[in-house]
């Protein structure tokens, strides 16, 4: 099964039953996926590779719901998008809330902290963290994953224009925080 579409994929998929074809759409989107999980987790290795998974059962589950009305990984990120936001509402019924000033360095997992990568690497999850859930949202579909921002208002359900004004906000606040720690433009 040499290099077919997505939509050739989920067809074999949903109508065979074809495990190696669905194999070939987790290996073409795992990273994008688990990249996303990483950026929203602010570097939590294992929650990540945890809802990566969740993401690719519940997209096996549901394949014979893909319509192709948008792209496979627009649709893909979705479930993703909402995984994401039901381990939130999980996770908030079990914690007690933390007023925003508090989440800064508290909300980066303290693996990524004493990790040797990098001081650069440990600021943007820093910066990451000042952001509101929907900002970081979108900022990380926008300027890592490189979705525009009708995509990012597919994955997401927010209105385009939301979604512009979430990453405008987002970038000054990013761009203040590396700025007020040595980073140049």
């Amino acid at each position: 099964m040499a290099a077919l579409s997505d939509m050739a994929l989920v067809t074999q998929v949903a109508v065979f039953h074809n495990k190696k074809a669905f194999d070939q759409l987790v290996r073409k989107y795992q990273s994008p996926v688990r990249r996303f999980f990483l950026n929203q987790t602010l570097g939590d290795e294992m929650l990540s590779d945890d809802l990566a998974q969740e993401t690719f059962i519940k997209a096996y589950v549901n394949i014979t719901k893909f319509r192709g009305l948008s792209s496979f990984s627009t649709w893909l990120m979705r479930i993703a998008y909402n995984v994401f936001y039901d381990e939130k509402r999980k996770s908030r019924r079990v914690e007690c809330e933390v007023s925003s000033e508090d989440t800064q360095l508290a909300d980066i997992p303290s693996s990524t902290l004493h990790t040797p990568s990098s001081t650069l690497k440990m600021d943007i999850y820093a910066a990451l963290a000042l952001l509101k859930s929907d900002e970081r949202t979108c900022i990380t579909l926008q300027l890592i994953d490189g979705y525009p921002v009708e995509q990012i208002s597919q994955i997401t359900g927010i209105k385009e224009n939301t979604v512009k004004s979430y990453l405008k906000r987002g970038k000054e606040k990013m761009t203040n925080y590396l700025r007020q720690n040595g980073y140049d433009r």
